[in-house]
């Protein structure tokens, strides 16, 4: 099995639109930049506890309400409750539907798939147009 090496990565031009997906997804999904950056290294570590939670939090800036807004917008979910004898904490992973936007952020990073622009057709402010304007660069450069 061939490993992948830095030059690997950077023939594929997987960062090259990062940022763009990034802000695409997150305003798409009402997410901050720090919530999905966060759900994209609880989504590597699979299944976690609050205290995983909280030590990956560590580099993002401080929001005490982030863990309640995640598991009620329905960003992460309980694997297995906590039964006080045995299992004295909640395991938890992230959701479906945060897996599914991970997945369509690296299909659309490897050129897989196009973000849509639909959401910013209507918006007149100025941020709208620009992000609108760098998503269909990000399309057309693939």
């Amino acid at each position: 099995m061939r490993r992948l090496t830095s030059g690997d990565l950077k023939d594929l031009g997987l960062l090259k639109h990062y940022r763009i997906i990034r802000k695409w997804a997150c305003k798409t999904n009402k997410l901050t930049d720090a919530d999905l950056e966060l759900l994209i290294y609880l989504d590597a570590i699979d299944m976690f506890t609050k205290d995983d939670f909280k030590k990956g939090t560590y580099s993002f800036s401080w929001d005490n309400r982030r863990w309640n807004r995640l598991l009620k917008q329905g960003w992460i979910t309980v694997w297995r409750k906590r039964n006080r004898t045995t299992q004295k904490y909640h395991i938890y992973k992230v959701s479906t539907k945060c897996k599914q936007l991970i997945s369509r952020m690296y299909r659309i990073m490897l050129g897989e798939e196009e973000m849509p622009t639909k959401k910013f057709l209507n918006n007149n402010s100025y941020m709208y147009k620009v992000t609108k304007k760098a998503i269909e660069y990000a399309n057309k450069d693939k």
